[in-house]
């Protein structure tokens, strides 16, 4: 849980900047704009994110620090912008998210927890307020830009007004998922990956939580859902027919028949688990724009199909003009995959068995 508060958002490959870049120390790991990004940092984030209990090898830990390492590069991108731009983070917002951080943990267990991960409250903070400011860009000039017209909306209705006749009842649903193992490649947006059982049930009730809170569910399935297929469109699976969902498997089939629009549970499997979202009942029949619902769904649709495209070309274009230099990756290059003994990462954190 609190890895999952303060991780970072994900990120593509970097660009190289001329081989002519002045050397650096062994401690510094990357260059964006000029800002450097030492090994300490990256320590940090891999501390904040990692499930302790679940230990990796010297391969997987390089692995997992080099991709933490470009999510990193990708955030300071995005905190250049956020300078030009004159984005700030109030503390009051801080606050906020440090309490629902700690929410439902005693204050004991989350200080212990901090310990064996060898953070501080401060650290904590401050990677809060950078998941924030990072958020704040992208919410400011990609999603505040969007706008979906009721031209828009009808256009895309009578283009494909055969999609919206629904021969058999039918549920449109959403889903968040979470694995009780670590996943080969996770493409949510925060690289959120349970790798236990005790590690998913606590995903689980942290999500809950914030569901409760208020919070959007299509913003936590494309932050936080382990299935690589669902979690960029924000768990949306659309309709399934009930005839489909009578031979699903129990757990999943008491999920979603007989609950109300709005309704979000929980069925697990072995470990798993889905948070399944009744997004509507559908009887069967034509629908149209007059349909209860139908046009606000559209245009909500409609407007995340544009928001998942222009932040990813918001990114890109963020990081080709930004400064970059990756200088983990080039050692790695350079090292067939090794570090030098001196400069190799560690993956037991500091202060753990002391």
């Amino acid at each position: 849980m609190l890895g999952a508060a303060v991780a970072v958002a994900a990120g593509a490959a970097c660009r190289a900047t001329p081989a002519s870049a002045p050397a650096v120390g062994a401690d510094t790991w990357a260059v964006v704009n000029g800002h450097e990004i030492k090994r300490d940092d990256v320590d940090k984030a891999f501390r904040r994110s990692r499930d302790a209990s679940a230990p990796l090898s010297d391969e997987e830990t390089l692995l997992a620090k080099l991709n933490l390492l470009d999510e990193m590069i990708l955030q300071q991108v995005l905190l250049s912008k956020a300078a030009g731009l004159k984005i700030e983070v109030p503390q009051s917002e801080i606050d906020t998210q440090d309490a629902e951080a700690r929410k439902n943990i005693p204050p004991d267990t989350f200080q212990q927890e901090l310990v064996q991960r060898g953070l501080t409250a401060a650290d904590m903070r401050e990677g809060l307020r950078r998941e924030l400011l990072a958020r704040k860009v992208i919410e400011q000039e990609v999603d505040g830009k969007i706008a979906v017209t009721d031209k828009d909306v009808t256009d895309f209705f009578n283009a494909n007004r055969a999609q919206f006749n629904v021969p058999e009842e039918s549920y449109h649903l959403a889903q968040i998922v979470i694995t009780p193992a670590r996943d080969a490649q996770i493409t949510n947006g925060t690289g959120d990956d349970a790798a236990s059982p005790q590690a998913a049930a606590a995903k689980v009730q942290m999500l809950m939580e914030r569901l409760k809170a208020g919070a959007s569910f299509a913003e936590l399935a494309r932050g936080y859902s382990e299935d690589a297929e669902t979690a960029p469109r924000g768990g949306d699976l659309g309709l399934l027919p009930l005839s489909r969902l009578k031979q699903a498997p129990p757990q999943l089939r008491d999920a979603v028949l007989g609950k109300n629009p709005g309704a979000v549970n929980v069925a697990a499997a072995g470990g798993a688990y889905t948070l399944v979202l009744v997004v509507a009942h559908e009887q069967a029949g034509q629908r149209d724009l007059s349909t209860p619902g139908m046009k606000d769904n559209l245009t909500n649709s409609l407007k995340a199909r544009k928001q998942q495209v222009a932040r990813a070309a918001y990114v890109a274009a963020a990081r080709t003009d930004a400064d970059i230099v990756n200088y983990l990756a080039r050692r790695l290059v350079e090292g067939k995959g090794t570090l030098p003994a001196a400069t190799a990462p560690s993956s037991t954190p500091a202060g753990a068995g002391q």
